[in-house]
């Protein structure tokens, strides 16, 4: 199945289909309208693709019917999602939507990207709260009016923490969180500018108060979050919940757990960091370091991932959802889940270099204290120490309805060495065969000058499909030309 000489290989849809990430549609008779309610799911969680001219049988197998006017049905698509009165946004562009044909069938193609957060919600109709859909294991589903609201707070080019709450004031802080926090600056950046300067003012300078509407000063919801006292910061987050839960011992329901409603403690974000951080980085094994000196290193990279996770949870989380931020300390893993979804892919935070978090200012007040990384690398850093550690990869998962973030860190190594030596050369040798074929194919088309797909999987032994993923790298990498289109596609060496 091809399209524009591009192989369109049907297992990668399968693949999709199986992380509910593809939706078939028969398309007989007319243009399918549900298609704008399955535009609307994908594009609000994690993006997937629409295939019409797919028939799904209740066994979860497939067959190609194909369209009976696949241009037309191409036609209708772009008429509706050009109309604002159909879906509130088009986000697409030319290469996200192909005909592909397999012998007399065509059927087509729409891959919908995951939205940007400023334009969420997607929605059907012109009535985002009736007509805005998301994704979850069973098919499409209606969101909910809490949902929606997330995503339009979302919107929004200011951070969310900024917000001034004028209907509270200076009574809502615990002074002593931040008078610890204080002495951790002086310590971290010595003779600090900000050092000697009132609370009050200390407070303005990184964000926790500002003025509000009538010219007095307010805490924003920065300021709340990191120094207030539980019971205020609930006022304002009525879903505010922060969990600690460890459980070393397999027999034993907790072996300690710290809950921000306790009440023995100000159940603020920055006391609880220190509390779980503490009690997470004792899984860490020191090893012993004399630096310049005689003082003894206790840091690791392991400690540095480790406050990098825990850090990210807390910036990223969306304090208005529900369910709280929950850190479960096992034997053998560490979990961190927060409420909220990502604002970018889930392949953009885990390759680092992009950032874009939800609560600007809570960033700010932590890299003043050496917290975190500003440059939106944490997720990445936390990868490359875990592998170079031996454990296996982080694994990371979004899930909706409520938005959340789940990230689990495991201390178990992850395969001998044995396996990794086997590992790579079973690479090595896949990648020698395939640069053997690539030369095979260039010393035939010097000879011939001209053959089809169907031509060199005969010379190769391997199947047309294959042989054209591996004509279609000759192409991409200018070893080779092609013509044509569809089943007449052919190939030939540069030299003609």
């Amino acid at each position: 199945m091809r399209s524009g000489g591009k192989v369109f290989n049907f297992e990668e849809i399968l693949e999709l289909k199986e992380n509910n990430r593809v939706e078939f549609k028969l398309a007989k008779g007319g243009f399918p309208k549900s298609i704008w309610e399955t535009y609307s799911s994908f594009a609000n969680t994690s993006g997937g693709k629409i295939v019409l001219g797919v028939e799904e049988a209740g066994d979860k197998s497939y067959k190609i019917v194909g369209l009976t006017n696949a241009e037309k049905t191409l036609q209708d698509f772009w008429n509706g999602i050009n109309n604002s009165q159909v879906v509130s946004l088009n986000i697409l562009i030319n290469s996200n939507v192909q005909i592909l044909d397999d012998l007399e069938k065509q059927i087509v193609v729409i891959d919908v990207p995951r939205a940007n957060r400023q334009d969420k919600p997607i929605y059907v109709g012109e009535n985002p709260f009736k007509g805005t859909f998301r994704r979850n294991g069973e098919g499409d589903y209606r969101c909910s009016k809490e949902e929606i609201n997330n995503m339009l707070r979302d919107q929004a080019a200011i951070s969310q923490d900024l917000k001034v709450l004028e209907g509270m004031g200076m009574d809502v802080f615990d002074f002593e969180s931040l008078k610890r926090y204080r002495i951790r600056l002086s310590h971290q950046r010595p003779g600090h500018i900000w050092e000697s300067l009132e609370d009050e003012v200390f407070l303005q300078k990184i964000g926790g108060i500002a003025r509000g509407t009538e010219g007095k000063l307010h805490p924003t919801c920065a300021g709340l979050l990191m120094f207030g006292h539980e019971n205020e910061i609930v006022k304002e987050f009525s879903n505010y919940f922060l969990d600690y839960q460890e459980k070393l011992d397999e027999d034993t329901r907790w072996s300690d757990r710290i809950v921000s409603s306790s009440g023995d403690w100000s159940g603020n974000l920055f006391d609880f960091y220190f509390k779980v951080y503490n009690k997470i980085s004792s899984s860490v094994k020191v090893p012993f370091k004399i630096a310049e000196g005689t003082n003894r290193v206790d840091d690791t990279p392991m400690h540095e991932a480790l406050r990098e996770a825990l850090v990210n949870a807390i910036i990223h989380a969306n304090y208005y959802e529900r369910q709280g931020l929950v850190v479960e300390h096992l034997k053998d893993r560490i979990i961190i889940s927060n409420p909220g979804g990502f604002r970018i892919s889930i392949a953009d935070a885990m390759n680092g270099g992009i950032s874009d978090p939800r609560n600007v200012t809570l960033v700010k007040m932590f890299n003043l204290i050496s917290i975190g990384d500003r440059a939106g690398s944490g997720l990445n850093k936390i990868q490359t120490i875990w592998a170079q550690e031996g454990f296996p990869q982080p694994e990371i998962s979004e899930s909706f309805n409520p938005e959340r973030i789940t990230l689990s860190l495991s201390f178990l190594k992850s395969k001998k060495t044995s396996d990794k030596k086997q590992a790579i050369k079973t690479s090595d040798k896949k990648q020698a065969i395939k640069i053997k074929q690539e030369q095979i194919i260039l010393d035939y088309l010097a000879k011939v000058k001209v053959a089809s797909a169907e031509d060199i999987s005969k010379i190769l032994g391997v199947s047309r499909d294959r042989a054209r993923v591996i004509l279609k790298d000759l192409v991409a990498t200018r070893s080779i030309s092609s013509e044509g289109a569809n089943k007449n596609r052919i190939y030939k060496s540069v030299d003609v």
